[in-house]
């Protein structure tokens, strides 16, 4: 008989692996090898290979990898998940393992293997894995293994961030111009790796026992596992690095192959034949050019914006010399006195920009004639303040400066620019000479060319020939156009589809360019553009590149010859404009610039807390140059006769600076708080209070990167904020500190600063973050921790007596030796507290007001910095106050002169966060100034600033006003912030100058409402959320009389919600303005008898605000006058609902959503298991138009006979007796919903054999009535509204009756919880003040799920969906604590998500549950036959 082999074939993002093992499970053929994005190639050469070694024999072939899907799809080979397959191998070779972590290409995953195998896998970005490694190599000018020899030799670390590529460039690369070690570079990357993966994967579950590394980075960087073994803390006996690492998942693979079998070279033959190389995708997008004489008219046009120059060798005269040391190249530009051009270069830095500086100034001075002298000097770029210490160069001037001189000697009334450099863009726009705006993107790189390059290169392929491809694409591919590491898998996604190089090159132009134009400048319409508008830097070399933007803008613009050189140009320009004859230039000569020998050292800077961990430069010269500092004395400059306000330091000592009792004094001993998010804010308040009821109050020590690791093994959210994330190293170091009662509670309410605010709440985060702790760390429970959390009614004074009497008194429950505490002692201390807190606010305002006074005196310009309360935080805020303070500007917060500003009711949004509040009285204040500019802080994560910069900004501009926003997160190189900083005072410095005010666009908005004449002539556009409901509930409106119009075509909904929403905003906002929009262009409506409506929670969540995003977009698209309707009960515009209540409506509405519920509930339920394929839809077209027109009449007979009808029809259809995984479907209810959000998540868990279980519909708007028993309970709102709640419910229960029951008594479906069934299974584990989006809800739907059986979940939520990082991410830990063998995995949806990798966590998720399915199939047969 003959021999058979099983083949394993991994095809992961970057490379192929396939192994062979005989019949006794030993390796006799494996191979390792790079793609190239190849995959059909390359997987037939190693299959080639596989066959000289073994022959022609029998073979059972089992695909796996983030690449094999559509692979094994075309061969009909069986797919098995690769963590499915390492986890086999694991078992089978290493089987004494506790956990694998294993990195990839594109993928990261850690497999717990100890009690039930929990597995987990990265979700929407690929940051921290091996194509990330790759990317921050390249910037160093070596590959992965060149970084792992380099890192071997490291001394210190530095802080990079790993959540994507472009955060990293952004830390990395001023490293290198300002000349850090590659070495100590090299770990930090491998460092920030571990961190990446840790604090994303791990999720709240620790990593500990025996673990081991699989996956090519992880086996070929040697240095990579010693950081991972170094920061788990790891001893040699815990360390599983087995031979063949590099192959486990190949290896799994094999060991997954069943009996059926191929002869080898038929699979080879097969694998030939494939159509996998064929192109699978149709993107829409057009061809760069439409022939070949379009593209020769493009080249003519573009050829004569050309520089003079003249020949240096026999120039005469004086020259002005311009140097640009940007992120990764140094362009230099040498002119006469007319501007003509003598010499210029554009090289690569090779990672040393001082370097390649004196190597093109060699090459300068050797072929200088003696008739010719260089008299003045300018620099600018990142490499500026280096290469002016150590060359001693003239001027040094902010890039944005630099790059207008330019543009402006090639187009005089220039009124745009955008330059797109490697690293970085820049926009410009340009009012009567003086830069009216600048733009810069925030924190990363999205949008730039270095990402062309990069990619170019992994295809080994130089950047010139990767564009000249786009040039000839036919379909080019949409690849998105978020930021790049999201594009990144866009990229693979569609390589692996098999779409040529051309039409990626394409599409990865059209990303670019839609990158910078939708998310970074925002673009609306061509006017946008200007009419004069000039682009620049390499980037724009790329004719694919300009020839999008020219596509996109619907303009030609000038692109001038040396476009890639334009800084280092209008640098020399500058020298030139800046000359005085006689003055004697100080750059130094040829002789001195070659005596300069660089020695780099780091050390640590002990002058203050921050311990800047500092480079020094030294020259050989005596001259050196510092960075690293976040302030003067880093660099010695330690007396500074001009010393600048900065009330970032005094609100942070003010705030902190209380003394808490000695231990002896503490009757009632140690209380801990932990120094996070409100904290900054309110710590006086809670200080006091609790000093005067005999606590001594411990705080948590002040924030630092190895405070943030201390907790990052219990986030549970990898796209939360970096403040939040902070929290966890918070807690861990008061438990560490051995305190066993730690106060942190949920504050629904903000203290009301204003009259005129339409709420107060926190941020969800900022609200009940508290709730993410109690459940992710194990070290609460384990230590007995009193981990006090309760929501607390803060903004009202006698509700907070009472139920911090009765939380307090609480500690007996931990501390039988604990004094009661008495309500009189309560009531005096809370007085105390609001009256120190009340002081403390009005110290700031005063400081605020004497800091006014001390800018005017001195003629000074002042920065209100304006962020939230924990942005006081110097580890959060990097020492952003202080470099302001070093360019002679004050700092202000946004509370202490937001009281100065005055607010009529004409803002867009809603105004309903009391932090907010703040910033749009501040903008208002600043907006009446000329002696002030505001910058606002915004952390990465924080969805509430897609409404509130948009805001500010308006308010700003509405006067004139720069505006400038940065973007914070982990990373903390503040280069990127300089450069917008610089910037700012250079453009205010101008206008001066040149008395020049800026322009003034104030913008109005049109509200709607539902009155008599809408409803009779207006068409109402209403956007869809859930097919099956709305479908119904659009009948039943119409047959009140409202032409209701609900918008079914969704195709390039999202491509119009990008344009026109912030692109901050969550998913949903973007879906449904989009369809709006995309609606209104159409030409279907009479635009003169049109309205669209949009319902407003007026709740805490970012939802309450899209009514805001959707005036915006209506303006900015240009149907500024399209009257908009707010359908709520409790938002800003609730008369709107009320006017139009009718029981009629109310009835029909209710019946439609209803009907909705039942539908999904037996269609779904059935239709996996349908006999006949199709007779499940079949049936529910019947009974959907059934419904439709007893909706007509809303007759509650016909309601209840269609009610039983249904479940009758529905339990009667002929089904198979098989048994399917049952996947629960939760999350935020338009992605649970919306086929277009969740990428048809129901048709694929169909599709995998799997039945999906989703919640009901109506459950959302019960939830919103039951939520007033809570509020009313713990007073936080008025009792009364509790009746109305209950009310509500009744109503909604009188609906529900029938349908209960006909549930109830059906044979093959079940009966939902009713409301309050709900809450108080929820409360078992989140407390039900948790209301903000869908709250406590989600937790109760998973809860109630898994109590029915449904063990397998998906919890879908939009990326950063900030209520689902408490009520979704935050409690899965928890509920696999609580619940035995359950199977959650949450999925984050995103325009820019990658659909390959969702589907892949989808199959991983059904792998499992197939799995389990498996062995409760097993069990139940010997059960059955032990006892027979």
């Amino acid at each position: 008989m003959m021999e058979t082999f099983n083949i394993g074939i991994d095809v992961g993002s970057t490379t192929v692996k396939v192994v062979a093992l005989d019949e006794n499970k030993n390796i006799v053929f494996k191979q390792y090898k790079r793609h190239l994005s190849d995959i059909k190639k390359a997987v037939t050469e190693v299959l080639n290979d596989t066959y000289k070694v073994i022959g022609n024999k029998r073979v059972s072939t089992v695909i796996t990898g983030s690449g094999g899907m559509n692979l094994a799809n075309d061969l009909g080979v069986e797919f098995v998940q690769e963590v499915i397959a390492s986890t086999k191998a694991i078992e089978n070779y290493n089987p004494e393992t506790d956990v694998v972590i294993e990195l990839g290409g594109e993928d990261a995953k850690i497999i717990y293997l100890t009690n039930g195998i929990e597995q987990r896998m990265n979700g929407i970005c690929a940051g921290g894995t091996g194509s990330f490694i790759d990317q921050m190599a390249t910037l160093l000018k070596t590959d992965a293994s060149g970084l792992n020899e380099l890192s071997k030799n490291y001394k210190n670390i530095y802080n990079i961030a790993a959540r994507c590529g472009v955060f990293a460039k952004t830390d990395i690369q001023p490293l290198i111009n300002e000349g850090a070690r590659k070495e100590d570079i090299a770990m930090s990357i491998f460092h920030a790796v571990v961190v990446q993966t840790i604090s994303v994967l791990a999720c709240g579950r620790k990593i500990q026992g025996k673990v081991a590394f699989l996956g090519g980075p992880l086996y070929f960087l040697s240095q990579l596992r010693k950081a991972f073994i170094d920061v788990l803390n790891l001893k040699d006996e815990d360390v599983v690095f087995p031979k063949d690492a590099q192959l486990y998942i190949a290896i799994g693979a094999a060991l997954s192959c069943k009996n059926e079998t191929i002869m080898l070279s038929d699979l080879i033959l097969k694998l030939k034949n494939s159509n996998y190389d064929e192109s699978k995708d149709s993107s829409g997008l057009n061809p760069l050019f439409e022939n070949e004489k379009d593209y020769i008219d493009f080249k003519e046009r573009h050829d004569k914006n050309i520089v003079k120059t003249k020949d240096i060798s026999n120039y005469s005269g004086n020259c002005f010399l311009g140097i640009d040391a940007g992120s990764t190249t140094t362009k230099v530009a040498l002119v006469d006195e007319d501007g003509n051009l003598l010499y210029s270069d554009y090289k690569s830095n090779e990672g040393n920009p001082l370097d390649s500086t004196i190597n093109i100034l060699n090459k300068i001075y050797d072929i200088l004639p003696p008739t010719a002298k260089i008299v003045n000097s300018a620099v600018t770029g990142y490499g500026e303040s280096l290469l002016q210490k150590a060359l001693k160069i003239d001027i040094g001037e902010i890039e944005t400066i630099a790059h207008y001189k330019g543009a402006k000697f090639f187009s005089p009334n220039v009124d745009f620019i955008l330059d797109i450099g490697g690293q970085d863009m820049k926009c410009l726009k340009i009012n009567n000479g003086v830069i009216e705006t600048i733009i810069l993107n925030e924190a990363c790189s999205s949008g730039c060319g270095s990402f062309l390059e990069t990619f170019a290169k992994s295809l080994q392929l130089d950047i010139k020939e990767f564009s000249e491809k786009a040039l000839y694409s036919k379909n080019p591919v949409d690849l998105g156009s978020r930021c790049t590491v999201f594009m990144n898998s866009r990229v693979k996604q569609a390589q692996k589809e098999g779409n040529s190089v051309n039409d990626i090159s394409a599409g990865l132009s059209y990303s670019v360019i839609k990158n910078a134009l939708y998310k970074v400048i925002k673009v609306k319409s061509k006017e946008d553009i200007g009419k004069f508008p000039v682009v620049q830097g390499g980037t724009f070399y790329n004719d694919a590149v300009l020839r999008v933007f020219e596509i996109l803008t619907d303009r030609e613009v000038v692109r001038p010859n040396i476009a890639g050189i334009m800084g280092a140009f209008g640098a020399s320009i500058i020298a030139k404009e800046k000359y005085e004859k006689g003055y004697e230039t100080s750059l130094l000569n040829k002789e001195s610039i070659n005596l300069i020998k660089l020695k780099i050292t780091t050390t640590r800077c002990k002058k203050c807390s921050n311990n800047c961990l500092l480079t020094i430069n030294s020259f050989g010269n005596g001259d050196k140059f510092i960075s690293g500092n976040r302030c003067e004395r880093g660099v010695g400059l330690e007396k500074i006769e001009k010393k600048n306000i900065n009330l970032f330091k005094y609100k942070y000592k003010r705030v902190f600076n209380y003394e808490s009792l000695d231990a002896n004094q503490a009757k009632r001993k140690e209380i801990g708080i932990p120094r996070v998010l409100n904290m900054y804010e309110d710590y006086p308040l809670w200080h006091t209070i609790l000093t005067n009821l005999g606590f001594r109050v411990v705080l948590s020590s002040k924030s630092s990167k190895k405070l943030y690791e201390k907790g990052m093994d219990s986030i549970a959210s990898e796209s939360v904020c970096y403040p939040a994330k902070m929290v966890h190293g918070h807690i861990n170091d008061l438990i560490e500190k051995g305190i066993k009662n730690i106060f942190y509670p949920c504050i629904r309410h903000e203290h009301k600063e204003f009259e005129n605010v339409d709420n107060h709440f926190n941020c969800p985060v900022v609200m009940s973050y508290s709730e993410v702790i109690k459940n992710n760390i194990s070290e609460i429970k384990e230590n007995n921790i009193n981990f006090m959390n309760p929501f607390l009614p803060m903004n009202n004074k006698n509700a907070l007596k009472k139920k911090l009497y009765e939380e307090l008194n609480k500690i007996k429950n931990y501390d039988k030796e604990f004094i009661e505490i008495s309500k009189e002692e309560i009531s005096k201390s809370v007085e105390l507290g609001f009256k120190e807190y009340d002081k403390f606010k009005k110290d700031m305002q005063e400081m605020g007001e004497k800091t006014l006074k001390h800018i005017e005196e001195n003629n000074i310009k002042g920065i209100v910095l304006a962020g939230r309360p924990y942005h006081i935080d110097p580890e959060i805020n990097h020492g952003i106050p202080d470099l302001i303070n070093s360019l002679d500007m004050a700092v202000l917060t946004e509370d202490s002169i937001c009281h100065l500003g005055k607010l009529d009711n004409s803002l867009r949004v809603v105004d309903q966060w009391a932090y907010h509040s703040r910033l749009y009285r501040a903008a208002n204040f600043v907006s009446s100034r000329n002696d002030l500019s505001l910058v606002q802080l915004n952390s990465f994560g924080c969805g509430l600033d897609a409404v509130t910069t948009d805001q500010v900004q308006e308010i700003l501009n509405s006067e004139g006003k720069i505006y400038t926003c940065i973007k914070i997160d982990e990373g903390n190189n503040l280069g990127a912030a300089k450069i917008r900083l610089r910037s700012l005072k250079a453009a205010i410095k101008e206008r001066e100058n040149n008395n020049v005010e800026g322009i003034k666009v104030k913008k109005t908005y049109t509200k709607g409402s539902l009155s008599k004449s809408i409803k009779e002539n207006y068409n109402i556009l209403v956007p869809q959320m859930s097919p099956i409901h709305f479908e119904l509930v659009e009948h039943g409106v119409k047959s009140c009389g409202y032409n209701m119009i609900l918008l079914k075509d969704y195709e390039g909904a999202i491509e119009e919600g990008l344009k026109y929403v912030n692109n901050d905003a969550c998913y949903p906002a973007i879906i449904v303005i989009g369809q709006i929009i995309k609606a209104l262009k159409s030409g279907k409506y009479d635009l003169d008898k049109t309205a669209v409506a949009i319902t407003q929670t007026g709740g805490v969540c970012r939802a309450t605000n899209y009514i805001g995003f959707l005036r915006k977009a209506l303006s900015d698209a240009g149907y500024k006058d399209i009257p908009v309707i707010s359908l709520s009960v409790n938002g800003d515009e609730k008369s709107n609902l009320y006017s139009v209540f009718s029981l009629s409506l109310i009835n029909k509405v209710l019946m439609g959503a209803i009907y909705g519920d039942l539908l999904m509930k037996v269609l779904y339920r059935v239709r996996p298991y349908e006999v006949e394929k199709g007779s499940a839809n079949k049936l529910y077209q019947k009974h959907l138009d059934i419904c439709k027109r007893s909706l007509e009449k809303g007759s509650l007979s016909q309601f209840k006979e269609n009610i039983y009808n249904i479940v009758k029809d529905f339990d009667e259809l002929p089904i198979t007796d098989e048994k399917k995984p049952r996947v629960g479907l939760v999350g935020e209810i338009l992605v649970k919903f919306h086929p277009l959000a969740n990428n048809n998540i129901v048709d694929i868990l169909e599709k995998e054999g799997a039945e999906a279980v989703v919640p009901e519909l109506i459950n959302f708007f019960l939830s919103c009535a039951f939520n007033t028993y809570y509020k009313a309970d713990n007073y936080l709102d008025k009792k009364y509204k509790k009746l109305c709640g209950k009310l509500t419910i009744n109503a909604i229960a009188m609906y529900q009756k029938h349908y209960m029951k006909a549930l109830k008594n059906s044979k093959r479906f079940s009966m939902p919880k009713n409301i309050e069934a709900l809450g108080k299974t929820a409360s078992k584990v989140i407390s039900l003040g948790n209301q903000a989006g869908e709250g406590w809800l989600l937790t109760a739907e998973m809860m109630e799920l898994i109590e029915s059986d449904v063990k397998n979940i998906i919890c879908m939520q939009p990326f950063a969906c900030l209520p689902n990082h408490i009520t979704g991410k935050g409690v899965i830990k928890e509920l696999k604590r609580v619940y035995s063998n359950i199977n959650i995995v949450p999925i984050d949806y995103d325009p820019g998500a990658s659909e390959v990798n969702q589907l892949n966590r989808i199959k991983l998720m059904l792998s499992t549950s197939f799995r389990n399915l498996n062995e409760e199939n097993t069990k139940s047969q010997i059960l059955t036959t032990s006892t027979v």
